[in-house]
């Protein structure tokens, strides 16, 4: 379970999954979660991929096991691309796969337009290009955290978030899952996402890219999430039935076993 520091006063922490042939060089695809979340948001995802690939699922700073941040710190984008390649950089591998998830995608698509030398492969799981329209949520979301704490928001927020499929017991984990998030990196976290846009960098991408979201999504329909992907020179829609936004969760079977193929290509 190792750490390494991203930047100074950043330490990240990430898990590698491997089940590879000791004897066969194998890839390494790098697993990148979303708001409120962990690398461990992803674990329905391993039993698919380790087997032919090194697994690496990233704690974003702020997040799951790597250290909370406090309220004030300096939030960029930016920063968190450069978190991906730092990270590939201290694996000592040349590229990496990239898979993301929610603002996860959105990053992974960053990371693969500004360093094409460094992705291989990429998969965007329900990740927008441009977030700039969640300034409408961020501040209710905001104050209901400072008021209330992470998991009463996390409830309240979770119906369009992991849509009306979900059991009782799934609705129950990703709830504990994300409560372990610190409402001190959330508030900053929350001020950056509104920011967001890669639109304009989306055609600089080389990597074959997959793209991945539901008829229900309630960050883009299917037809404003196409309206980018088409201009990823090498790239592929996939549009699943359900009402969440968050298909690596509510559709992690067919998620994943799509990641499978498509990094199998």
């Amino acid at each position: 379970m190792p750490d390494f520091e991203s930047a100074p006063g950043v330490t990240l922490h990430y898990t590698v999954d491997d089940f590879t042939d000791p004897w066969t060089p194998a890839p390494t695809v790098i697993l990148l979660h979303g708001l409120a979340e962990s690398g461990e948001a992803f674990r329905a995802f391993v039993p698919y991929l380790a087997r032919r690939h090194r697994v690496v699922r990233l704690d974003n700073r702020g997040y799951g096991r790597s250290p909370a941040l406090p309220a004030d710190h300096p939030w960029r984008f930016d920063s968190l691309v450069a978190d991906v390649v730092a990270l590939i950089r201290h694996l000592g591998i040349e590229r990496a796969h990239l898979v993301g998830g929610k603002i996860g995608g959105t990053i992974a698509l960053a990371t693969a337009a500004r360093h094409p030398e460094l992705v291989g492969r990429l998969a965007v799981l329900g990740g927008p290009a441009s977030l700039t329209g969640m300034i409408t949520r961020t501040p209710a979301w905001r104050a209901q955290i400072a008021a209330e704490g992470v998991r009463p928001w996390v409830r309240a927020s979770n119906a369009g978030r992991l849509g009306t499929r979900m059991s009782p017991a799934q609705l129950q984990w990703w709830e504990d899952l994300m409560s372990g998030t610190a409402a001190s990196t959330l508030e900053g976290f929350l001020q950056m996402v509104p920011t967001v846009d890669v639109t304009a960098e989306v055609e600089r991408i080389r990597a074959p890219t997959l793209v991945v979201t539901t008829t229900g999504s309630g960050l883009g329909s299917a037809d404003e999430v196409r309206a980018w992907q088409e201009r990823i020179p090498d790239s592929r829609l996939v549009v699943l039935e359900n009402d969440s936004y968050h298909v690596a969760a509510s559709d992690p079977d067919e998620t994943a076993a799509l990641v499978r193929d498509f990094l199998a290509e």
